[in-house]
């Protein structure tokens, strides 16, 4: 079995969280790219401080359309995506640009509420910053190494932190706030995604709860497999475990769409 497979990043990381995770892919003749966000992919340089202020998801998914169309046939691709980059992948997949879809720890579409209070804590903490959704906001190593990054050594933490840059506020206005949202930008038509789905959680996730990623594979009753790795955190591209993930990822892909 091969083909394509286009995996996306979440919030203030880059292609690069893929770098490892892709390999078993290609090993078995999977062809894998890693776009960044506009804007993303690391630390930004100075004069382009800002530059996502104003980006919302749409533009993101619109972006990546262009890249999956120029890679394969619309509709031949398999979606790979990671936290924000999940809930992409889930847009993507409603417009028809997937036979497949795989979702790491994905952020939750409309209409799927908070089931932790580690969700709610990281949402709240966003409100303290006033209108966060106006502007480009900065990761904070301590916020990252509690919630996304807790299940990796201090060392390995500082240094996935290092390659993290700026994410758009509108962006994770639009994914945390969706009830506050006119435009209803992270909406998903699951009608529309009738093809096999693979969510995956890690057990120790504070940023998305397995409870949350079990309500997004209740969207796609029909066609979803659920999966929970219990030892490992929001990082699955990233973590001790994830040739583990990858295995899971490609044994499934073997089985349904072969």
């Amino acid at each position: 079995m091969s083909g394509s497979v286009v995996m996306i990043h979440g919030a203030f990381a880059g292609g690069w969280c893929f770098d490892d995770f892709r390999r078993p892919f290609e090993a078995r003749d999977w062809h894998t790219t890693v776009p960044d966000l506009p804007g993303h992919g690391g630390p930004l340089p100075a004069e382009e401080h800002g530059a996502l202020a104003g980006l919302g998801l749409r533009d993101y998914a619109d972006a990546l359309e262009r890249h999956i169309r120029a890679q394969a046939p619309a509709g031949d691709t398999v979606l790979l995506g990671h936290s924000m980059g999940g809930l992409l992948a889930q847009m993507l997949a409603a417009r028809g640009l997937a036979r497949g879809l795989i979702l790491l720890a994905p952020a939750a579409p409309w209409g799927i509420l908070p089931s932790s209070h580690d969700e709610i804590a990281a949402a709240t903490g966003l409100m303290s910053l006033g209108d966060f959704w106006t502007r480009q906001l900065l990761p904070v190593f301590e916020v990252a190494a509690e919630n996304s990054l807790n299940c990796l050594s201090p060392e390995r933490q500082r240094a996935v932190f290092a390659r993290f840059g700026a994410e758009s506020g509108r962006a994770l206005f639009e994914m945390l706030f969706w009830m506050f949202d006119p435009d209803a930008a992270s909406h998903v038509n699951a009608v529309k995604v009738d093809y096999p789905v693979l969510c995956i959680a890690g057990g120790g996730d504070r940023l998305i709860a397995p409870a949350t990623v079990r309500q997004i594979a209740t969207r796609y009753a029909a066609v979803a497999t659920l999966e929970e790795f219990e030892a490992m955190g929001h990082m699955l591209p990233l973590e001790d475990g994830s040739d583990a993930v990858a295995k899971v990822c490609l044994d499934w892909l073997a089985a349904n769409l072969d």
